[in-house]
């Protein structure tokens, strides 16, 4: 079951709907076209993933790309975890410096 949004809190701007509206207009004429390839797109699901993207690049209000939220979060939760670890992680570090480099180990061994 979706969770219910509070009045007001919009997910998307009303910028970024006039963007995909457009996109989508194009798409039915026959002029929008894809990226770097520059080929015609012929599906929906592009042509609103376009007009979300322009409407990104505008700054109108619109969640960003699903692999980028991602992203975020995976930094933020590597982050938390290296603040609990991070007295431990400075002993490890102190520890390191004292182990011997190879170049020690052969001088030893002559």
């Amino acid at each position: 079951m979706a969770a219910k949004r509070a009045a007001g809190k919009r997910k998307y701007g009303k910028k970024a709907s006039e963007k995909v509206g457009e996109a989508l207009h194009e798409m039915k004429r026959g002029t929008l076209k894809s990226g770097r390839s520059n080929k015609k797109v012929k599906s929906r699901a592009q042509a609103i993933a376009i007009g979300l993207s322009e409407a990104r690049e505008a700054g109108a209000k619109a969640p960003a790309k699903k692999a980028a939220r991602k992203a975020t979060k995976r930094t933020a939760k590597t982050a938390k975890k290296g603040a609990r670890k991070g007295t431990k992680r400075i002993a490890k570090t102190a520890k390191k410096g004292a182990r011997k480099t190879p170049a020690k180990k052969r001088a030893r061994r002559a």
